[in-house]
């Protein structure tokens, strides 16, 4: 199980964190300091004020979004 290839937005993560230099918590904190915007909006923010490509930011605000639900 430990070599299972991630699949989904998480397989962005490690490109995220060595493009950005900021781990994911930290872009996570930030997606939801944003928050009720709407995913696209979300996805703007982080390519307009961060110059996140948008890969990237839809990877790390779907994943985000998702997990949230999940918790609530």
């Amino acid at each position: 199980m430990a070599n299972e290839k991630i699949k989904g937005p998480a397989s962005y993560f490690p490109s995220i964190e060595k493009t950005y230099g900021r781990p994911i918590a930290e872009w996570q904190d930030l997606v939801r300091l944003h928050y009720p915007a709407k995913h696209m909006e979300l996805v703007n923010i982080l390519k307009s004020e961060h110059g996140m490509g948008h890969g990237h930011a839809n990877a790390l605000v779907a994943y985000t979004l998702s997990a949230d639900e999940k918790a609530s």
